[in-house]
């Protein structure tokens, strides 16, 4: 399942933005009642009118540069349902809903089983491993890149492989701040930035062999989940308190979009984990997947 294989470097000058679909969820009911990764802290309170304030500026900023924005119904009773990336994987005409690891989050699944059921996919299956979608799945070009060690089961790994019909590159987490491989993480176009700390020893250099011109991310940049971001092609949505990784990102080439998600962090979430892409299959030239 693990394939080594660089990938051809893009002239920076040629970056382009292409049109992404984006699934997100409000967080009308947004709130940190329990703990269960190291961000969460029950004790400090939750300003929700600001955090729907800051929610509206990402579905605006995506918007405002050619992206559509679907919007799942938010459940009562499910406060991190606003981490759309969670719900799933959606590859052309598959949609597979997720399995979610903690009880907090297990209704979870259903729910977005039911959207992408209903929203007329050729098929869309219930996960059977357990994994929390593009918080551990991240495609990049032909090939998907898997994280465990925290949330999603290696099994997850070769369902996904057998379901989307696309080799699965496998990476061990081993931080327990970085639970998501969305959090240490981030593709971009030719190549991607990540974190090797949040990795074990032969998953980072798996990732320096396959991406030698990878984006390092610093320490401070990461605390911030600076890597949870969102790019398009050329733009890059990111918090805006990741501003080492901002100027490396504008040296590639790249434009940077910063946005302030400070309340969502408050549960270990920025940008990527509020964005579910629908990516549609490459056709004609093109190859892989957007």
């Amino acid at each position: 399942m693990t394939s080594v294989a660089t990938l051809p470097a893009r002239d920076p000058a040629a970056r382009r933005p292409r049109p992404r679909s984006y699934l997100m969820c409000r967080p009308e009911h947004f709130e940190v009642t329990y703990a269960i990764n190291p961000w969460m802290d029950t004790s400090d309170p939750v300003d929700r009118a600001l955090a729907l304030a800051q929610w509206d500026a990402l579905r605006a900023a995506y918007e405002a540069h050619g992206h559509s924005v679907e919007v799942i119904e938010p459940v009562a009773g499910l406060p991190d349902m606003v981490f759309a990336a969670n719900g799933g994987l959606v590859i052309g005409e598959k949609a597979l809903s997720a399995r979610f690891a903690n009880p907090e989050r297990e209704k979870e699944g259903p729910a977005y089983h039911e959207w992408m059921a209903g929203r007329g996919f050729a098929e869309v299956m219930a996960a059977r491993e357990t994994n929390e979608g593009e918080g551990d799945f991240a495609i990049a070009g032909d090939r998907i890149l898997a994280g465990t060690g925290f949330r999603s089961a290696r099994g997850a790994h070769e369902e996904v492989a057998e379901y989307f019909g696309m080799p699965v590159v496998s990476l061990d987490l081993v931080d327990p701040r970085f639970y998501h491989l969305d959090t240490a993480l981030m593709v971009l176009d030719d190549t991607i930035a990540y974190y090797p700390a949040a990795f074990s020893g032969p998953s980072a250099r798996l990732l320096a062999q396959m991406y030698p011109d990878a984006i390092i991310a610093t320490d401070a940049d990461a605390e911030v989940l600076g890597l949870n971001g969102v790019c398009d092609g050329y733009h890059v949505f990111l918090t805006d308190k990741a501003t080492a990784l901002a100027e490396q990102l504008r040296a590639r080439g790249y434009e940077p979009i910063g946005i302030d998600l400070s309340e969502l962090l408050k549960s270990g979430g920025s940008v990527k984990c509020c964005t579910l892409e629908l990516h549609r299959v490459r056709t004609a030239a093109g190859s892989g997947t957007d």
